[in-house]
């Protein structure tokens, strides 16, 4: 993404991108679906997480939960539609907090740390040896790949950022660098802390470790911690849903309402608001694990059929070049193992996440047939590419 980020700041960044080197509106549509199914499923399950973790809190009592979750959604979309600079405080607020936690997990059990054989293997199934096996390392591969996913957001909301040619891949590389090493040093921890048997069967596994490491503090804190941090996963998402809709109806690809910018927030309201209609109905269903499940499958498609579009896009001649290249050989590796991640998800035999997301791609494709969204002209690209990016 930092590349894409370089080249082309734009709002519904991997749907531009996309449709600049394919060239194709029906691939362009799904990518940009598909990202948005993905942000409006996981805000609406982040809802239901925040209702859950305020009624655990005792605040808000004999309040249902569904009830509790509407009035998070309906406060949430007030403060993105109240702009971005809002959003960007809330988000600096909850990063602090949720970084805190962490870096609380890592002080308190520092001290364990080199008491435990960091290199142990869980024994065989039957018995035999243990031993990492290539399917026990694909699927801790995958886990990694779903820890990261939400740094891909930061491309939607360049055209608001300054200077996003030089910031943006800069800001997404110095985020993923710094959460890398807090990842790491936090499991080291939590192995070093609780055996990781036990680990492994514990309700709340980070809460576990600050009980033994540092019994003096108190539970309740982590869970108002999880909702800052679940908090600000849902902005973030709600944020980047809606400057994709935005981008894709700029690109012709969606209704040209949800391009309306309001006149003095000056952010797309329209989109905010329909989006938050979605959602919310998505939060009176219930239990949809399984559908935010499979619309993160349908990512592994998009990053590896973005990948592939900066193959092109650095292979063709006209392109401009962005203000940070990386070699060729590095988009080509990530859509490899991205396709690669996408197999070895079927192999697990748990058909029904990928049942669902089978549907929804087809339920993207029956609605692209019926819409028939306007291809975007190669002109229109060179005005939107040569056009200045919004402060």
């Amino acid at each position: 993404m930092p590349p894409s980020a370089s080249r082309y700041p734009k709002a519904a960044g991997a749907a531009y991108v996309t449709q600049r080197a394919y060239r194709q509106a029906m691939l362009t549509y799904v990518v940009g679906l598909a990202v948005m199914c993905s942000g409006l499923t996981s805000v609406a399950t982040q809802s239901r997480v925040v209702a859950a973790n305020l009624q655990q809190l005792g605040v808000f009592d004999g309040i249902p939960l569904t009830l509790l979750a509407v009035g998070f959604l309906l406060v949430l979309a007030g403060i993105v539609f109240r702009g971005i600079r809002e959003c960007m405080w809330l988000n600096v607020l909850c990063t602090v907090v949720e970084a805190g936690g962490l870096i609380l997990v890592i002080v308190v059990g520092v001290g364990y740390w080199g008491s435990v054989d960091l290199m142990e293997v869980p024994p065989a199934p039957d018995g035999g040896i243990g031993g990492i096996t290539a399917l026990l390392l694909m699927q801790g591969a995958v886990l990694t790949f779903f820890s990261f996913i939400g740094f891909e957001d930061t491309l939607n909301v360049a055209e608001e950022v300054k200077n996003p040619r030089k910031v943006l891949p800069w800001g997404i590389m110095l985020a993923m660098v710094a959460a890398t090493i807090i990842y790491i040093a936090v499991s080291i921890t939590a192995v070093s802390v609780v055996p990781w048997r036990e680990l492994s069967t514990a309700a709340g596994p980070l809460t576990e470790v600050v009980g033994r490491a540092a019994p003096w503090f108190p539970p309740t804190a982590f869970l108002g911690i999880t909702l800052f941090a679940v908090t600000n996963t849902a902005l973030l998402n709600y944020v980047t849903a809606s400057r994709l809709a935005y981008g894709m109806a700029q690109q012709g690809l969606l209704p040209r309402i949800l391009r309306r910018v309001h006149s003095t927030r000056r952010t797309p309201h329209v989109a905010v608001l329909i989006l938050l209609a979605m959602i919310v109905g998505l939060a009176l269903l219930g239990d949809i694990t399984e559908l935010a499940s499979a619309t993160v499958l349908l990512l592994l498609l998009v990053f590896s059929i973005v990948n592939g579009a900066l193959v092109i896009l650095k292979l063709r001649p006209a392109e401009p070049k962005g203000g940070f290249e990386v070699p060729i050989f590095v988009p080509v590796l990530g859509s490899i193992v991205c396709a690669v991640l996408l197999v070895n998800r079927f192999a697990t035999g748990n058909w029904q996440a990928p049942a669902i997301a089978g549907a929804l791609l087809a339920g993207i494709l029956a609605l692209y047939a019926v819409m028939r969204p306007s291809h975007v002209e190669e002109d229109d690209l060179s005005a939107v590419e040569q056009a200045e990016p919004a402060e």
